[in-house]
C-alpha cells in the first residue's frame, strides 16, 4: 500500500474526513515518526511495532565495479520491529493461504 492509497482508504473508512485532512493525517503520523528517529529516538504503537534506529558497524566492501576494497563509515539505520499482536495476524493469514 502506497501513502496515496493509504490516504484514499481512510478517508473512504472515515466519510465525516475529506481527502485533505486524511493527507494532513498521515503526514502528521509519518512526521512524527520521522522527527522522532532523527532526534535519535524511538516510537512504539502498541499492537502494531516500534520504529528505532540501529548502528550500523564500520566495514571493509568492496566495489563490485572493480573490485576494490573500499571503508564503509558506520552509519544508523531506521528499524522496524513488528509487534506481537501485527505477527499473530500476519501467521494467521499465512497458515490461512
Amino acid at each position: 500500500m502506497t501513502r496515496s492509497e493509504l490516504i484514499t482508504a481512510l478517508a473512504q473508512r472515515f466519510p465525516q474526513l475529506v481527502q485533505q485532512d486524511a493527507e494532513l493525517a498521515v503526514r502528521e503520523i509519518l512526521g512524527a515518526i520521522t522527527t522522532s528517529l532523527v532526534q535519535g529516538g524511538r516510537t512504539e504503537i502498541r499492537g502494531f511495532g516500534t520504529f528505532e534506529l540501529n548502528y550500523r558497524q564500520p566495514r571493509l566492501g568492496r566495489n563490485p565495479k572493480t573490485g576494490q576494497q573500499v571503508t564503509v563509515s558506520g552509519k544508523f539505520s531506521p528499524h522496524f520491529k513488528a509487534g506481537k499482536e501485527l505477527r499473530e495476524l500476519v501467521q494467521k493469514a499465512g497458515q490461512a493461504a
